[in-house]
């Protein structure tokens, strides 16, 4: 008789112990979800956060003045909002190139006017492998695409520029913004630090109504600035620093070869120019040794499509380098006043605004004869401009002298 009590003793503590661990469980589960609220509510507020600051413009956010209508750094991500772009306009009319394109060649040029919607489809530093990817995605999601105009450059050529650290497969040829690029721009620290610089930036000017970039048309706005000096010198010191080895890749050939064969293919109008780049620029790959190697790309470009050359020594390209100029920012990149000469060449509009020097129209039967006339143009502006010689022989002797540094280091 003695054990039934025990017994019910037993039972009772074990029940007790029961109520005392379920007790415990629901503190602990409470606790974990307080804890990933915790978690949670900061990373879901970031990303709205940046979802409606928007500042690589590639959730179509609308832009509210003095919020976040100014969006500085937009243009250091144009491999992921213009693939974006492509895919909500669906031009019609693209630009392809680098930076000199993007900066020089308006959509909204008037004798464009009945090829609209157009665009601006030219990317910073690219090769073109890249070019040709991205002519590959505005096919896919236009694939009515009527014209293409692609700004070529030496530097494209060159086997070791590589694609771009922004540069993504994974988001061409696509019809949506990727998962990956959703994580990117909505919950990283890189977007949320632009968020804030873009508001910063549009409370210094909040009554500026600014669509930079809708057109993926991104003038330079430094051109009154009065530091051209400076960014020649710049700019020529970047060019040595990436293109001093330059070796031609014809593998980089074979892609501007496909971009051809692309548009004929899609029965696409491809007109194709060589950009007009300062003639001080010329001077930089001279400097290298690569002027040789400059000739012969010029003849097997042209062995592919006939070119429009608006480089060289001419009335545009040879203007006098001040701190304030009219139609140049840098050695590389010209005024939208200069990009609008170079599409009334192209697009046969008001041609008498053009100068007769300013876009030589080559092809196997003439360029033999055009180079012969570079050489002596360019001797001629060798000889008038001693003082441009010094100037590039100098910082090129800087550069190798910083270089040799480096490699004892």
């Amino acid at each position: 008789m003695s054990t039934l009590p025990q017994l019910n003793l037993y039972f009772s503590k074990v029940l007790q112990n029961g109520k005392s661990r379920n007790s415990s469980f629901k503190k602990y589960r409470r606790f974990n979800w307080w804890l990933i609220a915790a978690a949670l509510i900061p990373t879901v507020g970031v990303g709205l956060f940046n979802i409606i600051i928007d500042p690589y413009d590639v959730f179509d956010t609308p832009n509210f003045l003095g919020v976040n209508h100014s969006k500085p750094d937009k243009d250091n991500t144009d491999r992921l909002f213009k693939a974006l772009d492509i895919i909500r306009i669906k031009p019609i009319t693209i630009f392809i190139g680098s930076s000199r394109t993007k900066q020089g060649l308006d959509p909204t040029h008037p004798a464009l006017a009945s090829h609209q919607p157009a665009y601006n489809l030219a990317l910073n530093g690219p090769n073109t492998y890249e070019i040709r990817r991205y002519l590959e995605h505005a096919i896919a999601n236009q694939p009515n695409l009527k014209e293409v105009i692609f700004g070529v450059d030496f530097f494209m050529f060159n086997s070791s520029l590589k694609n771009q650290p922004s540069f993504s497969e994974n988001r061409l040829e696509k019809r949506h913004l990727t998962i990956e690029d959703v994580i990117t721009s909505t919950f990283s620290w890189d977007a949320y630090s632009k968020s804030v610089e873009a508001i910063k930036a549009s409370l210094k000017e909040p009554n500026k109504n600014d669509d930079y970039g809708k057109n993926g048309f991104m003038p330079n706005r430094n051109l009154e600035n009065g530091e051209n000096e400076w960014r020649f010198k710049s700019g020529i010191t970047l060019y040595f620093s990436l293109h001093s080895d330059y070796q031609f890749s014809n593998q980089y050939l074979s892609d501007f070869k496909k971009i051809v064969e692309l548009c004929q293919k899609h029965g696409i109008t491809l007109k194709v120019f060589i950009s007009p780049s300062h003639a001080i620029d010329l001077e930089a790959i001279r400097a290298t040794g690569r002027w040789e190697v400059f000739e012969q790309w010029q003849r097997e470009i042209v062995k592919i499509t006939p070119v429009l050359d608006f480089s060289g020594y001419n009335s545009i390209t040879t203007e006098p380098i001040s701190n304030y100029m009219k139609n140049y920012v840098d050695n590389s990149h010209y005024s939208q006043a200069i990009g609008n000469l170079v599409l009334n060449r192209i697009l046969n509009y008001q041609q008498e605004t053009v100068p007769q020097d300013f876009g030589i129209f080559l092809t196997p039967d003439n360029i033999e004869s055009h180079i012969e006339r570079l050489r002596n143009d360019r001797e001629v502006w060798a000889k008038n401009n001693p003082n441009k010689l010094k100037f590039v022989e100098e910082l090129k002797r800087e550069y190798d002298r910083k270089r040799t540094l480096e490699q004892k280091k």
